[in-house]
């Protein structure tokens, strides 16, 4: 493919609407009869916008229900959005969807990465593709502007993923961007993940395991193209102002002020020196560490927060109010915590003060810091290709607490040795079983945690109690918690309340639960909860009913939906007081002038065509969501307080109501649907009998809410 000017985009035939920042092609890839075509990406934008917006709606047209995560008619549906390859900051990144291996049960699920293979893919003259199909042996997909090849991969077979990456690089060229599965997704671990180039990936659907049953290694892209924005000057602009150190981090950056314990970790590490995608204008890898597997030199954890608990967890992470609620004075994201490079906060903030006010973290004790041991946990889940967070945040805590509580007996969990989360040869056999799917055990966790634990006993490795856990908050009390730290939909807890990052005020974890709620797997890496500092105390006194809590619900669900879509990231938005700068982002790289507001009606389209998906596909009601978050909303949070089951339904009522969707099943009404240009779906959806009438009256039957186990020294207690 020559290199495009702007005019040779808007002149391409396929170009219809006179926009720059698309290439206006997704290439469809069919594994089962080696069919290559292309699609028009027109058909989708700029209504769609792109990304997440437009996967939702090829997989509500394409797939139906039925189709589990590694059945032939599953599709992985990839796409870049408009601000890819354009300069403007966070555009690189792109994302996927699918039927997911990891979720439990298996649902349509989305994902998100960076890297360079987005951009890359964009050169080479497409905004996306569809891979769809079954191929008989390993295959690899080789993309160089309008040749697109399915190539055997039986060279590439039982390479791990660096490794991949390098005999990929060797064979094309440095050029060529990649993205692959470890031995992991090829033996169907349900955790496994798909990397690109610089160790980002798509961590949480089990994608990885859905190419490994699709027999697909890789794909690898280069393009001789270019990206045509629309708007250079206004480019220049965004990378100026975009995440400018002028808009001062919150003062969570700065616990070590506080003596908060647990702030400090003993991880020797470095702030990184790019960012997770070409054109950003920041240094977002948040760890650069030197381990065995660097051979002395840097590996590469972009995920954050989650490596460092790999080496020590004897405390939860600390919080401030601040991190969630900001002003604009002291306002950034969330996930900035381990930043070092940033100026300080701003003491002349009237509320900074109580923004500030740390929220101390409940101690664990789990394990002790080991170096060593956590580089190596780490690497061998880069290595491999399986979800870190999965194996730290809920595989290691599990394996710490049944220890603790002597669940495990004589039974050496298939590794020779005793169970022991701080012993590294058991960790590294135990790992490798899994990755291998050697023997009993190792073919149960491959499975992941939520199927292993249901698998050997729900009531024993989920429900007994841990007497561990102690509330900073409440002065050390004891506040036991279950030994499985499952959050929903086969995930592990994230800011809900109670283990990983638990330690968070209840309107902040009721917003979690809620968000996870609605998803199909952890919504929290991407949806992170922020509200205005302004709306704090509304919050605090009636955090079931607060008005501005349901609204931030709400936009933190469409901010998501928006970044996964125009391209962009936590570290540049949403941005509370700059609204508009994501609408600037799409017309700056397509020339197409869209509002704030219209980028958040298309993102109530997308969420629309996620809940009908949902809803045909998967058989989603509101009881069944519900149920899913009840367990842990049940268990104490640090000030010993858990959700009140009648008002907790209210709550969901405000949120169910807000969307245009009915309180008494969770569906979306017919009206809703064609407000947002949905008149199909809304006839799918009566066809199938999953369109609810308006509820004659407003008395509400919430039913009984679930039985919570507890099980203490054998001893089963049903709460309620």
């Amino acid at each position: 493919m020559p290199n495009y000017s702007k005019n040779d985009v808007l002149n391409n035939p396929a170009n219809t609407r006179g926009l720059y920042g698309y290439s206006g092609r997704i290439a469809r890839i069919d594994l089962t009869t080696g069919e290559i075509s292309v699609m028009d990406t027109y058909r989708y934008v700029p209504e769609y916008v792109g990304g997440r917006m437009v996967i939702n709606r090829i997989f509500w047209d394409e797939v139906g229900p039925g189709v589990g995560a590694f059945d032939e008619a599953n599709k992985f549906i990839y796409m870049n959005g408009p601000t890819t390859g354009t300069g403007i900051p966070a555009g690189g990144r792109s994302a996927a969807g699918a039927v997911g291996a990891a979720v439990d049960p298996e649902q349509f699920t989305w994902g998100n990465i960076g890297g360079w293979f987005a951009t890359e893919l964009k050169y080479a003259g497409y905004d996306g593709f569809i891979i769809q199909g079954k191929a008989e042996s390993p295959v690899h997909i080789r993309i160089e502007d309008d040749d697109i090849q399915i190539l055997p991969a039986d060279d590439l077979w039982g390479l791990r993923v660096h490794e991949t990456q390098q005999a990929l690089e060797d064979k094309y060229g440095h050029e060529f961007k990649s993205m692959v599965i470890g031995p992991a997704g090829e033996n169907l671990v349900r955790i496994a993940t798909i990397t690109s180039a610089n160790d980002c990936v798509f961590g949480k659907g089990g994608f990885g395991a859905v190419w490994g049953s699709k027999k697909l290694k890789a794909v690898t892209v280069h393009g001789s193209g270019v990206v045509a924005p629309a708007d250079i000057e206004k480019i220049l602009y965004l990378r100026l102002h975009m995440n400018n150190p002028s808009m001062r981090p919150s003062p969570v950056l700065h616990l070590e002020k506080f003596g908060v314990p647990g702030a400090e970790f003993d991880v020797k590490y470095d702030r990184g020196n790019v960012a997770c995608s070409p054109g950003c204008n920041q240094r977002c890898n948040a760890l650069m560490m030197n381990g065995p597997s660097a051979g002395g030199g840097t590996a590469n954890h972009i995920e954050k927060c989650v490596s460092t608990s790999t080496y020590n967890w004897q405390t939860d992470l600390p919080a401030t109010v601040g991190q969630f609620w900001p002003t604009e004075k002291n306002y950034c994201a969330p996930c900035k915590l381990l930043g070092r490079d940033f100026p300080e906060p701003d003491f002349s903030d009237p509320d900074f003060e109580a923004q500030a006010r740390p929220i101390r973290p409940d101690v664990y004790n789990l394990w002790k810091p080991d170096y060593e041991r956590g580089t190596v946990i780490n690497d061998i889940c880069n290595e491999y290709g399986i979800d870190k967070w999965e194996i730290d945040v809920w595989l290691l805590t599990w394996l710490a607490m049944c220890s603790k509580e002597g669940l495990f007996g004589d039974d050496d969990l298939g590794t020779g040795r005793k169970p022991d989360v701080e012993d590294l040869e058991f960790l590294k056999t135990f790992l490798m079983n899994l990755v291998e799917r050697r023997g009993r055990y190792g073919d149960l966790f491959a499975e992941g945690m939520s199927r292993a634990i249901k698998a050997m006993g729900y009531d024993r490795y989920s429900e007994s109690v841990y007497h561990g856990r102690y509330s900073a908050e409440l002065d050390g009390q004891r506040l036991d918690i279950p030994v499985s730290l499952h959050g929903g939909w086969g995930q592990s807890v994230h800011w809900q309340g109670r283990g990983y990052e638990g330690s968070v005020e209840k309107p902040t974890w009721l917003a979690a639960n809620i968000n996870r709620m609605l998803s199909t797997r952890d919504a929290n890496t991407v949806e992170h909860f922020h509200s205005k500092f302004e709306y704090h105390e509304e919050a605090v006194a009636d955090p079931y009913h607060s008005p501005h809590l349901i609204e931030a619900i709400i936009n933190v669900q469409n901010c998501a939906e928006i970044k996964d879509s125009v391209m962009s990231c936590e570290w540049q938005s949403p941005h509370p007081w700059w609204p508009e700068m994501e609408a600037e982002m799409f017309t700056a790289a397509t020339g197409y002038a869209v509002t704030p507001e219209e980028l958040t009606r298309a993102a109530e389209r997308s969420k629309l065509l996620f809940r009908a998906i949902l809803i045909r596909n998967h058989g989603r009601t509101r009881r069944r969501e519900i149920e899913e978050v009840w367990r842990v909303m049940s268990i104490p949070d640090s000030w010993n307080e858990t959700a009140d089951w009648k008002q907790f339904n209210e709550m969901v009522d405000l949120v169910y109501e807000a969307r245009g969707w009915d309180p008494a099943t969770g569906w979306p009404y017919r009206e809703t649907y064609e407000k947002y240009g949905l008149t199909d779906v809304a006839g799918e959806m009566e066809r199938l009998g999953l369109l609810p009438a308006h509820p004659d009256t407003d008395a509400r039957d919430y039913g009984e809410p679930p039985a919570v186990l507890f099980v203490e020294n054998g001893r089963k207690e049903r709460q309620t």
